[in-house]
């Protein structure tokens, strides 16, 4: 048996934070980065400054300007079919298999400002993305309900009232209103997912991945919300558990360095 560590990141353009990505990496040895919103071209991404800190294996999903995610692994990795979750073809969603582990990362859109699908064409696009998430790992848990699958990436969505700084503050803003919050969870049950991070750090105890770049001292006020996620399959779940709450880990530091992301990386222990 051995440790694998997965970690997510929602980077906000790597190649503006490759030297920060790489001091993450250096300092957290993950084995696998799943990374979101990358914001270059596949043949714009920094291949050569993750291959010589150890992560030559890699796949990127990248689109000019916008979007995008990538897998980097010490392991080989085998590509898989990119699920079709998006209704615009956006650069949002990449599947690969590393140590026999089926790994999705996604990048939900974020749904702009107003959380009514009416008057809001990303807000509906948001709720469309979730519903074909909740179809496509219906079927993978129906066809295979023993797959190995770990579901991963910036979410764009806090679904417990301890996720976000403020549940009556933030019940109509988008990211925690109950439409969204209803559509994560019909996620989470079609695939049958352990949100392990909650059943280690369970409530009332606040877990943030984001904040704000509105906020001139996110130390002060901590006005944070639980976007990013790492989700297991039940074949994975006893070997996530394993190493107790110290198997996951938000990393909040990285909220400081100089010009971060608005995301920190996340990342979780598995005992395989």
């Amino acid at each position: 048996m051995s440790d694998f560590k997965i970690a997510s990141w929602n980077v906000n353009s790597v190649r503006l934070r490759a030297p920060q990505i790489i001091d993450f990496l250096d300092d957290s040895q993950p084995d696998v980065l799943c990374l979101q919103e990358i914001k270059c071209r596949n043949g714009e991404f920094p291949a050569e400054i993750f291959a010589k800190a150890g992560y030559e294996n890699q796949m990127v999903r990248g689109q000019k300007g916008m979007h995008g995610v990538a897998i980097v692994s010490r392991h080989p990795l085998s590509e898989l079919a990119d699920p079709e979750f998006c209704e615009h073809e956006h650069a949002r969603a990449a599947m690969a298999t590393i140590r026999g582990i089926d790994i999705c990362n996604v990048y939900v859109p974020a749904g702009g400002d107003e959380p009514d699908a009416k008057t809001n064409p990303k807000f509906a696009h948001k709720l469309n993305f979730l519903d074909r998430m909740k179809k496509f790992f219906a079927a993978r848990q129906k066809e295979n309900p023993k797959d190995r699958l770990i579901l991963t990436g910036d979410l764009n969505i806090a679904p417990l009232e301890s996720d976000v700084w403020s549940h009556k503050q933030l019940l109509k803003v988008v990211s925690h209103t109950p439409i969204e919050v209803e559509a994560l969870n019909a996620i989470q049950k079609a695939g049958n997912f352990a949100d392990i991070a909650r059943e280690l750090i369970p409530e009332p105890e606040p877990v943030f991945t984001w904040w704000s770049y509105r906020s001139k001292d996110w130390t002060k006020n901590n006005r944070g919300r639980r976007l990013d996620h790492i989700w297991v399959s039940p074949a994975l779940r006893e070997a996530a558990l394993h190493h107790g709450v110290a198997g996951f880990e938000a990393h909040t530091p990285c909220r400081s360095w100089e010009r971060p992301s608005d995301h920190i990386p996340i990342t979780q222990m598995l005992r395989l």
